[in-house]
């Protein structure tokens, strides 16, 4: 039932794309934001706390149901799973920024393809060449791709029903929220969402950079992936960025201007600058770790037939 839900979910995807989950996006914000005034008085336990009650219930009563409508009908546990991954799976959600900056870059329209990326990125890139445009895109994309796919596959493997997906989903938007860039005003509060997400994407990370290694260049991709991964100030999308680079055959990181200012990070990968041919590579590598992510579910579905 697992691989049937996730190969239909991600088809129906294909066909019609949740092209506006900003409502979505914004029933969660609120929710969020009602658990932080509640719960918020700047102390890392109230952090825990909040992060317990605004995850376990939700990943609890998804369980239940999934439960609930197996033992009344398989087909309803398998809509239900279908369900839950069509909101939770995101391969296309990122699509549209991803292959607009591919399109202004093949023009060498700059100006549309910093626009886009400023509004993926959430900052200026008024600054960028060809050449930061591609490179910045390409780590987009592949940390879109850990977090709306791969990771969401894992923990839907892991857990029953989609009480695994849901539970990474939540975790991740939290940690977004209360100790990511959107709210660094969070303090100690958000640290516990912080630790809580970074140890649910531990596991996932590692198979990502593994799936990467073994569709693309693998003795490159595992060299900078042990080389070069702990240098990423989050060591976890370091895995996915240095062993995606490497497979690749191009570099990422590196330092770039924003707002008038350099900002400094170390450099991933091997081989050549990144171009818009770079960004063709990367779609062909994300399609083909997504494969190999299938089969791994198939050869977990018939282990659990045959155990």
């Amino acid at each position: 039932m697992g691989l049937t839900s996730v190969i239909i979910a991600l088809l129906l995807e294909q066909w019609r794309p949740l092209a506006d989950r900003r409502e979505l996006f914004a029933a969660l914000s609120r929710y969020c934001e009602f658990l932080e005034r509640q719960l918020n008085a700047g102390e890392r336990h109230q952090g825990t706390v909040a992060w317990m009650v605004g995850v376990l219930p939700p990943v609890a009563i998804a369980w239940l149901v999934w439960f609930l409508l197996l033992q009344a009908s398989p087909l309803l546990a398998l809509a239900f799973n279908v369900g839950a991954l069509y909101l939770t799976l995101g391969f296309r959600q990122s699509g549209h920024h991803f292959t607009g900056i591919q399109s202004a870059l093949r023009v060498d329209d700059l100006p549309r393809a910093r626009e886009i990326l400023a509004r993926w990125r959430g900052h200026d890139c008024s600054e960028l060449d060809a050449e930061a445009l591609s490179r910045l895109g390409i780590e987009e994309a592949f940390a879109a791709a850990q977090h709306q796919v791969f990771g969401v596959l894992f923990w839907f493997m892991v857990l029953p029903g989609p009480s695994g997906a849901i539970l990474y989903r939540l975790a991740q938007f939290l940690r977004q929220r209360w100790s990511g860039g959107e709210a660094p005003e969070s303090g100690e509060f958000g640290s516990f969402a912080d630790r809580a997400f970074f140890a649910l994407d531990w596991a996932p990370a590692r198979l990502s950079g593994l799936a990467f290694a073994v569709v693309g260049d693998f003795e490159d991709a595992v060299y900078c992936w042990r080389t070069q991964a702990g240098s990423w100030v989050d060591p976890n999308i370091g895995v996915v960025l240095a062993s995606g680079a490497g497979a690749l055959g191009v570099k990422l990181g590196m330092p770039f201007r924003s707002n008038g200012e350099s900002r400094f990070r170390p450099e991933l990968g091997l081989g050549e600058a990144a171009d818009v041919d770079a960004l063709d590579g990367a779609v062909g590598l994300l399609w083909r770790a997504l494969v190999l992510w299938l089969a791994l579910l198939l050869l977990v579905a018939v282990a659990r037939v045959f155990a």
